[in-house]
């Protein structure tokens, strides 16, 4: 059968002082007025029901999860004992999904993305794990890049294996923007880390290429995750299954992604008014331009500016600009605890 493992930790950075440590991205309803979160659930039906659906979210907001998804059987969302990065998190939800269901494929994805079509995006899965089953290969989604982003990994395309699936001949992380648009003159996509395996393909792969991961996986056979936890070395996927593997594939996806993971990015979601701000609750805009503005009640009205970040959420207001924004976490590093720990 298949099965979902959704990825939904975080720190609560990105959209401070709207998102805290508390109230991570994916708890935000930044595209819509549903959270991300339930978001991600929806769009999965009906290819996968939410009883195959698995959640991995740090201890501290399981029980918040737990109520978001109370569609989701509550054995199914997993308490993480301590941050990792991906790979450990994603071994543990495929060695869940394993003892349930030996024979499993398994399409794996983040919590907190923007996706503009589901139906596309649920053709382009099930491409993906047919890919994965068919081929036992790991499958990533690349996704047609509408842009020289440079904060994203490209993939390089190799040879085909059907009309739909090709090889992955390499991976690049993060180019400047000359080489971005050379690689997307060239057919290169985006690496959205959306991925699928058969959850046998998965452990063989852990086993011949992430040591990180391998040595401990007899923990999770003997129930001790909170153990495996404390062993692993923190990796992420990317770099402990894909960039060593030889067993890759890529299949294109043509819908909308985001991962939405600043302030300024909020503008491609949302759109913008005439002035080219993006405004979301009670905002007077008066001769400005190029602004984001998000208030969670409270009126905010903003004069004369000009590529502008304003921000007032639980009793904070923050003011930068959209340049500063896209590097959030180093203003957050300077402030006191007690400002940026505000519940």
């Amino acid at each position: 059968m298949r099965w979902a493992a959704i990825l939904a930790g975080g720190s609560g950075t990105r959209f401070w002082p709207v998102s805290t440590p508390a109230t991570p991205k994916q708890f935000l309803p930044l595209a819509t007025d549903t959270p991300l979160l339930q978001e991600a659930v929806q769009r999965l039906d009906p290819l996968i029901p939410p009883q195959r659906i698995l959640v991995i979210t740090g201890r501290h907001l399981a029980p918040q999860t737990r109520t978001l998804l109370d569609g989701i059987p509550p054995e199914n969302i997993l308490a993480e004992p301590r941050p990792a990065q991906t790979a450990p998190a994603l071994a543990w939800a495929t060695h869940e999904i394993k003892t349930r269901d030996s024979d499993a494929t398994i399409v794996s994805l983040h919590a907190d993305w923007v996706i503009g079509d589901d139906q596309q995006f649920r053709d382009t899965v099930d491409v993906a794990l047919a890919a994965a089953e068919k081929y036992d290969v790991l499958v990533t989604v690349g996704i047609v890049p509408s842009r020289p982003e440079t904060g994203y990994g490209y993939i390089q395309q190799g040879e085909p294996l059907d009309e739909s699936v090709r090889k992955v001949e390499r991976f690049i992380e993060k180019p400047d923007e000359p080489l971005a648009r050379e690689l997307i003159d060239g057919g290169a996509l985006w690496n959205s880390g959306l991925f699928t395996w058969t959850a046998q393909r998965f452990f063989e792969e852990t086993r011949a290429h992430c040591p990180e991961i391998e040595p401990h996986l007899h923990l999770l056979d003997s129930g001790d995750v909170d153990r495996f936890f404390e062993a692993v070395t923190p990796v992420v996927i990317d770099i402990s299954h894909f960039e060593r593997s030889n067993r890759i594939a890529v299949v294109p996806g043509a819908f909308q992604w985001d991962d939405v993971g600043t302030w300024p990015a909020l503008a491609r979601i949302r759109g913008t008014d005439g002035s080219g701000n993006c405004n979301v609750g009670e905002v007077i805009a008066i001769d400005s331009t190029g602004c984001i503005v998000w208030t969670d009640g409270e009126p905010v009205v903003i004069n004369g500016l000009k590529d502008v970040v304003v921000v007032r959420a639980n009793g904070v207001t923050l003011v930068t600009t959209k340049k500063l924004a896209l590097n959030l976490k180093d203003t957050l590093n300077k402030l006191p605890r007690h400002i940026l720990e505000r519940p």
